[in-house]
């Protein structure tokens, strides 16, 4: 790296400091101020979901056809989180957290209230990616945020269970359509416009929440900004220190030492993750292909599916979707402290393979005609309950394997390679697979995606990391300490 971004060399107890903090009003904040993120995104998906059969009925203003909605609308918003990660996750690493989960959050609520005035196929497919590019800059800004400010013990449970609460989100869109697809309470064309609008709204109050919640001091001291690290760090050992009315113990671990960099060129970062951790680089891919192509595949397809093979009634399909997402966020909330006591490597790999195995039984007993609409739903929420948790740590676990100098953007690729694959190929392979009206087309599309979630788990078996309870510091050395002079860093001891 070049002298000309070089700030200096500092010794810093700032990682120690914030993994020994006992759990506080402040870290429910950055849940509350950060982790609604998922939750946005779960009410977009399945609001288009639910709502996808009255934007193709004549009268709704919307002038879509049902194969614009469930094929291209699906995939141009996969697409645009796909390209709005790669161009946030970037920013966020050299600009901070805080600025840029302001911006895409910014970007998504413009996104979805420009959707709502929909006339044409072409202006809602601008506008669903432009939603999409928010989302996807949200995920890379707030997940580093979310694993730079929580302790090391509590951020397996954590990430998890902010990541399900995607389905919460799903929750709110199926029910929130029910109602707003009713006609004897809005007109035909106001009712799904006014979904888009309340989601927007849900979004402004996150906005709101989101100023309060302070930049990532790991971010800070790393590029040069030391001081203000340090007010942020005492700030938040203060409010702990109010909020549970007890004196704070010692840091925990040694200290670090860094050469401060305003920037880390695009080069070393690559080499970081391509380079120094090939194998992490594998597994990474291994477990977003996995979980983006089995979730986008059966969640933009479920209601044709439903109403092809099971023949149910477009307005009960909000009621099945709903069921489907508390059984999703069900696996994330009740899983996820597990994999912070029996650990990483045994959680990912077991909820991988469990799901995709029971995947295929449902795709057996799909094919051989033996379920009903209600049968097969009890049957998706089994196997989702243990794909819900393992897709929830495939961010984990890309979030806290890399560099923190490079960990929104790995998280950025990982997502938009994982979900450019399986969430933009699997929604127009599976749409027309279901189309086919063949239960044998059906089965292959299950069987696609098990196996898929199978080799996620096998790669975690192989490749896996022990993470538990570790300082990110601990899992993978900034770039800078690597860069330091030899002698000059004192990592923290495992534990």
């Amino acid at each position: 790296m070049s002298n000309g971004v070089q700030t200096g060399t500092i010794t810093t107890n700032i990682p120690g400091r914030l993994d020994r903090l006992p759990w506080s009003r402040f870290h429910w904040l950055i849940i509350i101020g950060l982790g609604t993120a998922w939750v946005l995104d779960g009410l977009e998906v399945n609001v288009v979901g639910s709502i996808s059969s009255r934007l193709s009925e004549s009268g709704a203003g919307a002038g879509l056809s049902k194969s614009d909605i469930s094929s291209w609308g699906a995939s141009l918003y996969v697409g645009g989180a796909c390209v709005g990660a790669l161009i946030f996750g970037q920013l966020t690493d050299r600009y901070g957290r805080k600025r840029l989960f302001m911006i895409t959050l910014a970007i998504y609520l413009l996104g979805t209230v420009l959707t709502s005035l929909t006339f044409s196929s072409t202006w809602f497919f601008v506008f669903r990616f432009l939603t999409g590019m928010g989302i996807g800059g949200e995920y890379s800004a707030i997940n580093s945020a979310i694993d730079e400010l929580i302790p090391a013990r509590h951020r397996g449970r954590v990430d998890i269970s902010i990541n399900g609460s995607y389905w919460l989100g799903g929750v709110g869109g199926a029910l929130l359509s029910v109602v707003m697809l009713n006609t004897a309470i809005f007109p035909i064309d106001l009712g799904w416009r006014l979904s888009f609008v309340l989601g927007a709204v849900i979004g402004l109050a996150v906005l709101l929440v989101r100023r309060h919640v302070p930049e990532s001091p790991r971010w800070l001291f790393i590029h040069g900004r030391e001081e203000e690290a340090e007010r942020i760090v005492t700030d938040i050992e203060h409010q702990v220190e109010e909020s549970t009315g007890r004196k704070l113990p010692p840091p925990v671990g040694g200290e670090l030492t860094v050469r401060q960099r305003k920037a880390i060129p695009l080069s070393l970062i690559v080499r970081s993750v391509v380079t120094m951790y090939p194998k992490r680089t594998v597994l990474g891919l291994a477990l977003f292909i996995g979980q983006a192509f089995i979730y986008n595949s059966v969640l933009f397809g479920f209601g044709l599916l439903m109403t092809t093979y099971f023949h149910t009634a477009s307005g009960d399909i909000p009621y099945y979707i709903a069921i489907f997402a508390l059984g999703n966020f069900a696996g994330a909330l009740l899983l996820g402290p597990l994999f912070d006591t029996v650990g990483r490597k045994v959680m990912i790999a077991g909820t991988y393979i469990t799901s995709g195995v029971l995947l295929i039984v449902t795709g057996l007993l799909f094919k051989g005609h033996h379920l009903d609409s209600t049968t097969f739903e009890v049957c998706i929420c089994v196997v989702f309950f243990f794909a819900s948790a393992g897709a929830s740590a495939a961010y984990l676990t890309v979030s806290e394997v890399f560099p923190m100098e490079t960990r929104a953007l790995c998280i950025a690729v990982f997502y938009a390679v994982g979900t450019g694959l399986g969430g933009v190929i699997g929604p127009q392979v599976f749409n027309r697979m279901i189309e086919t009206g063949s239960y044998e087309q059906v089965f292959l599309a299950f069987g696609l995606g098990a196996v898929m979630m199978i080799l996620g788990g096998l790669a975690e078996i192989v490749f896996g990391v022990k993470a538990e309870g570790e300082s990110l510091e601990n899992i993978a050395r900034p770039l800078t300490v690597e860069d330091a002079p030899q002698g000059t860093v004192q990592p923290a001891p495992a534990g």
